[in-house]
């Protein structure tokens, strides 16, 4: 069965900040995306890799690749209005008899481990989604003040989320214009059970600059 990965970054970084998108500022020496890439074809470089870009830094990418010498082969698509969009435009160039793994761009150092077990869990289960457990406290914000969760029963989840292409196509096609905050969710909504795996805490996303000094510290 081909392996396919479906890179998602799409997005232009807003809470971020700055003029350059996140997944292209420079760390160590390279576009943040490139590691995240790279991180994939260290484990296989058999691996069918789907690009999802903002459409107006397309060429920005292909100048990169000329620049860092990227030369292996990916289909680069153009990204919707969010990020549910943005994988339903990549899932269209994703044969139904393979296996995908949905991905963040802004997440470069997921492992080895983590993706190799992604895969054969999905294979096997129909599904694979990474999670770590909660280890702050967690209160609940309500109109009519907040209350203590139990944080024993919540799970931080992470990419990527490893399905079979047919049943996650077939799900994103039923969601329709109903907002989801992960592809698991979509999946639940259609194939029901998902199957959760250990995550890695190290398995960050670049979401705000301070995430950048943990980032660098990790790639060292």
């Amino acid at each position: 069965m081909k392996k396919y990965v479906l890179i998602v970054a799409g997005g232009n970084g807003n809470r971020f900040g700055g003029e350059v998108p996140k997944q292209f500022i420079l760390i160590n020496g390279k576009p943040l995306l490139l590691h995240t890439i790279n991180a994939f074809l260290r484990v296989d470089q058999s691996f069918r890799l789907v690009l999802v870009l903002p459409d107006k830094m397309v060429e920005h990418w292909k100048s990169i690749c000329k620049e860092y010498h990227f030369k292996h082969n990916h289909l680069i698509v153009s990204g919707g209005e969010d990020r549910q969009w943005s994988v339903m435009a990549g899932l269209k160039y994703i044969p139904d008899d393979s296996l995908v793994a949905i991905h963040d761009g802004v997440r470069p150092v997921v492992s080895a481990r983590l993706i190799e077990e992604g895969f054969r869990l999905a294979k096997e289960k129909g599904s694979a989604i990474p999670v770590v457990e909660v280890t702050d406290s967690v209160r609940e914000v309500g109109g009519k003040g907040n209350s203590v969760v139990n944080r024993e029963n919540l799970r931080l989840v992470q990419t990527p989320q490893i399905f079979y292409a047919e049943k996650i196509k077939r799900a994103y096609l039923k969601a329709g214009d109903r907002s989801y905050s992960d592809d698991a969710s979509v999946y639940e909504n259609v194939c029901n059970e998902v199957y959760l795996f250990s995550g890695e805490r190290e398995n960050i996303k670049i979401t705000y600059p301070v995430d950048l000094i943990s980032l660098e510290a990790l790639l060292k």
